[in-house]
């Protein structure tokens, strides 16, 4: 199966099922020295962990990440960087009546076009317990991110018709409700409305929103690896998402230029700065200096209990029920998922832009 790592110099290679033995991921690439320990990668773990509200799985697993290779005394060492998570609860036998069903909304059908062969149990590799490799290997590139100066958050701006309100905008609300929104008021309707999804036996989707501070300007490449574009890929990569747009994305197409354009102007400081922000931190496929500002879009939650049309694999359409324990909503578990390939991303480009200039490379060999 190839497409399993991302990367140029900062490289993750995510494996494992989500009813294996364990899921993990490789990071290579990371630089030397780096302080880094299991805590570290834990705490963006317990974000995602299933079983923390009614609105995500019941599936009880601890996700406790264990740190196999390229860590010594406390700090990277410039090798690989093996991470396990062990899978301790699985139920394979709730997905046996399944085994012969294309399961609407999921990749079943796919896969068995693809390979001819498929690992049932829990969706195999398209499950979102893949993603446990993504936010460890995320985790180690937000601490080099931090490193210098850069910071990524993320947080739900919507889940189904509900959105938050930029007036009543409060980060730290986001890690006090159960659906990750920074505003009170609108976390509260959402959990209303949840309840109602569970209620009918049906899901919901809805966006999540990224931000990076900090980044330099420069940072991405103006053709085939602009910074958009390597965000967009990332995020695009994550299972239910379904668009992504930067800035004010699909509401540009709405602007007129003397409107969308960001003015430039000197700041307090006498740096360069602009007025707005319409372009999301990002001119030309490189950053400008200010907020990268990123949405994803996730569809609602492909595995619901009420009965579906769909046919098996002899091509018969029969009626299905789909059993096991799923969330109603991906967005809440879903926001670090984003925050971390947001931060991978914008860890390996900056990497990348470390040789970009040959002013920079005298500075690490010149005696």
């Amino acid at each position: 199966m190839a497409g399993s790592t991302w990367g140029t110099l900062l490289t993750m290679t995510t494996w494992g099922e989500s009813h294996g033995k364990g899921v993990g991921v490789v990071v290579d690439g990371c630089p030397a020295g780096l302080a880094l320990c299991e805590e570290d990668i834990q705490t963006y773990l317990n974000r995602r962990k299933p079983g923390q509200s009614r609105f995500t799985t019941m599936r009880q697993e601890r996700d406790q990440v264990e740190i196999l290779s390229g860590v010594f005394e406390g700090k990277t060492t410039g090798t690989p960087i093996s991470l396990l998570v062990r899978n301790t609860d699985q139920r394979s036998h709730d997905y046996s009546s399944i085994m012969d069903i294309y399961r609407p909304g999921h990749a079943d059908y796919t896969f068995d076009e693809k390979y001819g062969f498929r690992d049932y149990r829990g969706g195999g590799r398209s499950s979102g317990r893949e993603t446990i490799g993504r936010v460890a290997a995320g985790a180690i590139a937000a601490k080099l991110l931090a490193s210098l100066g850069v910071t990524v958050t993320a947080y739900a701006r919507s889940i189904g018709p509900v959105e938050i309100s930029m007036e009543r905008f409060d980060l730290e609300a986001a890690s006090e409700n159960k659906v990750c929104m920074p505003d009170r008021e609108a976390a509260k309707e959402a959990e209303s409305y949840l309840e109602q999804m569970l209620e009918d036996q049906d899901s919901v989707g809805g966006v999540v929103e990224c931000v990076i501070t900090g980044l330099p300007a420069g940072i991405g490449e103006p053709v085939f690896e602009k910074l958009d574009a390597r965000l967009a890929h990332a995020e695009m990569s994550i299972g239910a998402v379904k668009g992504v747009e930067i800035g004010d994305g699909f509401e540009a197409a709405k602007a007129v230029g003397s409107v969308n354009n960001d003015d430039f102007c000197r700041n307090a400081d006498g740096t360069i700065g602009k007025r707005t922000n319409h372009s999301g931190g990002i001119l030309g496929g490189m950053s400008d200096g200010s907020p990268i500002v990123l949405r994803a879009a996730f569809k609602p939650t492909p595995s619901i209990s009420r009965p579906q049309q769909t046919v098996n694999r002899a091509g018969e359409e029969v009626e299905t029920v789909i059993k096991g324990r799923h969330d109603p909503i991906i967005v809440p578990r879903a926001v670090v998922v984003v925050e971390t390939m947001a931060a991978f991303t914008a860890a390996d480009l900056m990497l990348q832009n470390a040789v970009a200039k040959l002013d920079n490379v005298r500075k690490v060999y010149e005696r």
